[in-house]
């Protein structure tokens, strides 16, 4: 049996080629046109001897460049290696040689971090934009258009998408074309209201990177034959422009987008009335901040849950079911998910344990790791790292990660119970919430906190506000005030730098 991801683009390329597949600003890409120019890069990528089994990396921002290399990798039948393009030059350059790709693919603005990387490793460079010449993308674009897809397996690894490595180096996990294909083309269009694709323009603000981005705008778009528009990097007054100035149908972000595009000054209910639904995931949505949300610009959220091993969506709300809110949802078409105690007990329904997923969606393993891989992958069950529950309707809740549970004085402290609790303060724009060391606790609960603009709040004020809500082994003792709190490239809250 063959099957290669990249045959989404080349399906829809054969159905709508006058469509328009990606808009960036005043420029747009026909569906003909974006095929032409990935099977150029295919045939260049060919000429350098690139091919099935080899590994291309792509360091490059949201910009349509992106989308060309990543489906000219795949037409090559090669697998493609997205780099954070936030990555100083020894990562990158750990990249490189973990997934040893021959070679790298970086845009103009990540140019200085790219070449050192590459240089270390001893791997050739090819610019993204800004270029000419036989090592630019835009001269690989002009090859002469190369005239098969090349057949790859189900099993073949189609990306290579490196975890946060929160503990210890990155791991790459390796995604099948059976994977993410059946990601894109079936598990994404079943959550969505979408028809036949013609009127669907979702918005590409999240890092085509990062799976989240890449699966449900950019690969869900192609294999609906839709179009998508891309923000080459998160702005509230840019997003709500985009979002009117395209008729965005289709919104998907981080709870950190929700909450600067709730607040930002201009905007109003107007910005989202071409938007039929709003996906989230990546992080715990407050639910007083999606009440709010939805209220204000009249449009409904729905949540899900899901990581780079699981290609990545495992679980989400459905239009089909009954909505909760602060829910992650039900398990997506195909996919299983059970809560399991340290044992790997199924547990019943109501109790906390870490939620393990198996399916279609589960990756192949960690590149070059059997021992992470068998330790992920026990009794054929793929163990997240999220604590959580379902209840008796089937739907699941996280509770939180499983490293990020407080231990206080013997007792469980779930960070989430208690960012609830902090983000129901009408003074408080950002929450997150830490174990710090305690001599005689072992833990203490810490609360770091942004405030609203023009907002006035002390530390004791936030103590008493918790204490009121919330039972006296979990408020928080201390509390600390930022500015802002540091995120990564999708907007989530980083608490390793927290702490």
């Amino acid at each position: 049996m063959q099957l290669n991801l990249g045959t989404i683009l080349q399906a829809s390329a054969l159905e709508k080629p006058d469509h328009t597949a990606i808009i960036f600003d005043d420029r747009k890409i026909s569906y003909a046109e974006l095929d032409r120019a990935v099977r150029g890069v295919t045939t260049s990528l060919k000429a350098r001897g690139i091919g099935p089994g080899d590994k291309v990396a792509l360091l490059v921002p949201n910009v349509p460049e992106f989308t060309i290399a990543y489906f000219g990798i795949l037409y090559a039948g090669a697998a493609v290696v997205p780099i954070n393009v936030l990555a100083a030059a020894p990562e990158v350059a750990y990249f490189l040689e973990d997934s040893d790709a021959k070679l790298l693919i970086v845009h103009p603005l990540f140019e200085k971090p790219g070449r050192a990387g590459a240089a270390e490793r001893g791997v050739p460079v090819v610019m993204a934009g800004g270029g000419s010449g036989a090592d630019s993308l835009e001269d690989m674009t002009t090859a002469e258009a190369s005239g098969f897809v090349q057949p790859t397996a189900p099993d073949d690894t189609a990306v290579i998408l490196y975890t946060s490595g929160t503990t210890g180096k990155p791991k790459g996990a390796e995604l099948t074309h059976s994977n993410l294909f059946l990601n894109c083309a079936f598990v994404v269009p079943k959550l969505m209201a979408a028809g036949t694709g013609d009127d669907h323009v979702a918005m590409a603000v999240l890092p085509l990177f990062h799976s989240f981005g890449q699966t449900c705008v950019q690969n869900a778009s192609i294999a609906l034959g839709g179009s998508f528009t891309v923000v080459a990097r998160f702005d509230p007054a840019k997003a709500l422009e985009v979002i009117t100035r395209d008729r965005v149908t289709f919104f998907a972000g981080v709870p950190t987008m929700y909450f600067a595009l709730l607040h930002h000054e201009g905007a109003e209910a107007s910005h989202f009335a071409n938007v039929r639904q709003a996906f989230t995931g990546g992080a715990p949505m407050p639910v007083e901040v999606m009440s709010a949300f939805e209220k204000k610009f009249d449009v409904k959220i729905q949540e899900g849950f899901g990581l780079s091993e699981t290609s990545p969506v495992a679980s989400f709300g459905t239009l089909d079911k009954p909505r909760k809110a602060g829910s992650i949802g039900y398990p997506v078409w195909g996919v299983e998910m059970c809560i399991m105690d340290d044992q790997d007990n199924p547990q019943p329904d109501g109790e906390r344990g870490e939620i393990c997923i198996r399916g279609h969606n589960i990756m192949k393993g960690y590149l070059g790791r059997p021992d992470a891989t068998k330790e992920a992958l026990k009794g054929g069950w793929f163990h997240s790292g999220d604590i959580g529950l379902r209840d008796e309707d089937g739907c699941y809740w996280i509770v939180d990660r499983k490293k990020d549970m407080i231990l206080r004085g013997g007792f469980n402290v779930y960070p989430r119970e208690v960012e609830e609790v902090l983000y129901a303060h009408p003074a408080v724009v950002e929450a997150a919430v830490i174990g710090v060391p305690h001599d005689s606790h072992g833990e203490e609960v810490k609360a770091v906190v942004a405030l609203k603009e023009g907002a006035e709040a002390t530390a004791d004020e936030m103590i008493a506000f918790c204490k009121e809500r919330l039972a006296a082994y979990k408020y928080p003792r201390i509390v600390e005030f930022l500015e802002t709190l540091p995120k990564g490239p999708t907007g989530k809250i980083l608490k390793r730098e927290l702490r």
